[in-house]
């Protein structure tokens, strides 16, 4: 996965959610680490398809444990955009 779409992630994400870029690692807890609850899973569902046009199923956070398990379903679920 290119590094410039990771950072991008993380970026919205420090932002978002107000968390320490240090506490984003690809083995950390993005639950534990972004303290989400149901309504802050619908802000990640809504920022992940603004941003990288892809559609999220809610349901499909039950296989997204780690940062690096989300990383890899943006990068599986992206359409064709520009990361600029």
């Amino acid at each position: 996965m290119d590094s410039s779409v990771i950072q991008k992630i993380n970026d919205l994400l420090i932002e978002e959610f107000e968390v320490a870029p240090e506490t984003i690692t690809p083995d950390a807890s993005l639950k534990e680490t972004l303290d989400l609850d149901s309504l802050d899973y619908i802000d990640l569902i809504a920022i992940t398809e603004a941003n990288f046009g892809c559609k999220v199923k809610p349901e499909d956070f039950n296989n997204i444990v780690t940062f690096s398990d989300f990383y890899n379903y943006i990068d599986a679920h992206v359409k064709v955009k520009a990361v600029i």
